[in-house]
């Protein structure tokens, strides 16, 4: 017998507060989802919006993906009724990681200038944070990632020099890259929070070959710098039942526990990864070798 169910039951977009609520999927619903379905759960599309903030809280440890643009104002980071909350960070961490123009993050009246591909972390108990940009013309694009936190930690920026750059890969391999670590267990200190991004240089589309998954922490993919008429093939799904998502600039995907996550495009481009769960080991992770894929 098929299981049948509807996109509403787990797509329940909140109206009035401009924040989308997603819940679990199971690896049984998962494959008999079709390419619209898929991608109605996995992917966040169209996340950097002029003079907005997009939210999308996912039930996979409870972690808010989002994005915000700002051009022409200040944006006031918002408190949402789903959070139940006085303000935003009352029981949350927030990692921020700039990846346009120059811009800042004002926190509780603390400035964080940052520039491209520079990061700002913001501990339990930040009650104020707004967005800005340099200049109108060539506008900051702040990735967000939030996840329940249990303890204050100080709010702290890292610049891109400054993350640890490890060279990886190779170009016989169409896979050489740079991996910058910001929120991790030797870096800025969080409570669940893993963030970094990835650099692929040109003639490189490979990102995270050997394929793994861990169960021990779901993960997000933001991509970005994909020019606009290419396009990358995010893989997911658990190894032997893969699934893909075809996603543009800007877009993010949610992978689940169980999901892995791996993708190929057609030209180089950049990611944000971002973890939150039962650990913060970047390590821990289940091999799931190319050769055994399905």
């Amino acid at each position: 017998m098929q299981l049948q169910f509807s996109v509403q039951r787990f797509f329940s977009p909140l109206a009035n507060d401009g924040m989308e609520i997603r819940f679990h999927e199971s690896p049984e619903e998962t494959r008999q989802l079709n390419t619209s379905q898929l991608r109605e759960h996995f992917l966040i599309p169209e996340l950097m919006q002029n003079d907005k903030v997009r939210l999308c809280y996912s039930h996979y440890d409870r972690v808010i993906i989002g994005g915000v643009k700002p051009v022409s104002k200040s944006i006031l980071l918002p408190n949402h009724p789903e959070l139940r909350a006085a303000y935003f960070l009352e029981r949350r961490e927030l990692g921020i990681i700039n990846v346009g123009g120059a811009g800042a993050v004002v926190a509780d009246g603390k400035n964080f200038d940052l520039n491209k591909l520079d990061c700002v972390y913001l501990g339990k108990g930040t009650e104020n944070v707004q967005f800005k940009s340099k200049s109108k013309k060539d506008p900051a694009l702040f990735y967000l990632l939030s996840a329940p936190a249990h303890h204050k930690y100080p709010n702290k920026s890292m610049t891109k020099e400054k993350a640890a750059p490890v060279n990886m890969g190779e170009t016989g391999t169409s896979n050489k890259r740079t991996i910058y670590k910001y929120i991790h267990l030797d870096g800025i200190q969080s409570c669940q929070l893993v963030m970094g991004l990835t650099m692929l240089e040109n003639g490189s589309v490979w990102n995270s070959v050997p394929p793994h998954t861990h169960t021990r922490r779901m993960e997000v993919y933001f991509y970005f710098d994909v020019p606009d008429h290419h396009r990358v093939f995010h893989f997911m799904g658990q190894p032997q039942e893969s699934r893909h998502l075809v996603v543009g600039n800007q877009e993010a995907v949610i992978s689940p526990p169980w999901s892995m996550h791996f993708g190929c495009g057609t030209a180089n481009y950049g990611f944000i990864w971002g973890m939150a769960g039962e650990n913060q080991v970047f390590t821990d992770m289940d091999p799931a070798p190319v050769q055994t894929l399905r």
